[in-house]
């Protein structure tokens, strides 16, 4: 776990490593971490490409709309959360190049942003899901292991 702020924990939940989300029982049974590709069915099934779906970086129409909740995010960054998945902006913690920690897990900054993991690699690293308040297109990127993003699970 990245963080302890206990505000911060009770309304958004706690970041994690990758390394931590692929331990068993971090899902019900029954549930999982959706795959990259699993992310991915989910875009397409609100408008995005199939080729668009696969690339790095921002993608989308306002796919990232339809995954953010309806309250919480930063300004009129809010979503519609048509597609039920409840997007809460929770933040995220990085590590940089030279092994510092940067990130958006201060109750100053937390909603804004918001990154969650798949469970696929990418080479070292791991894909990953990254919304704003200020856009509604959805980034995927490949992101270090010890990052500390927010997990979603999948039912089986």
């Amino acid at each position: 776990i990245i963080n302890d702020d206990d505000d911060c924990i009770e309304t958004f939940g706690s970041e994690l490593e990758l390394p931590a989300v692929m331990t068993e029982g971090i899902c019900p049974s029954g549930w999982h971490i959706p795959s990259d590709g699993e992310w991915q069915i989910m875009e397409i099934s609100l408008g995005m490409s199939e080729s668009e779906a696969s690339v790095r970086g921002w993608r989308g129409t306002d796919e990232g709309y339809q995954i953010k909740s309806t309250s919480g995010w930063h300004g009129n960054g809010n979503g519609s959360n048509s597609s039920g998945f409840n997007g809460l902006p929770g933040g995220f913690t990085q590590w940089t190049h030279k092994g510092q920690i940067t990130g958006y897990y201060s109750s100053g900054n937390i909603n804004g942003y918001s990154s969650w993991w798949s469970s696929s690699e990418s080479g070292s690293n791991s894909w990953e899901r990254f919304m704003t308040h200020y856009n509604d297109i959805v980034y995927r990127y490949n992101v270090i292991r010890y990052n500390g993003l927010s997990a979603r699970c999948l039912r089986d």
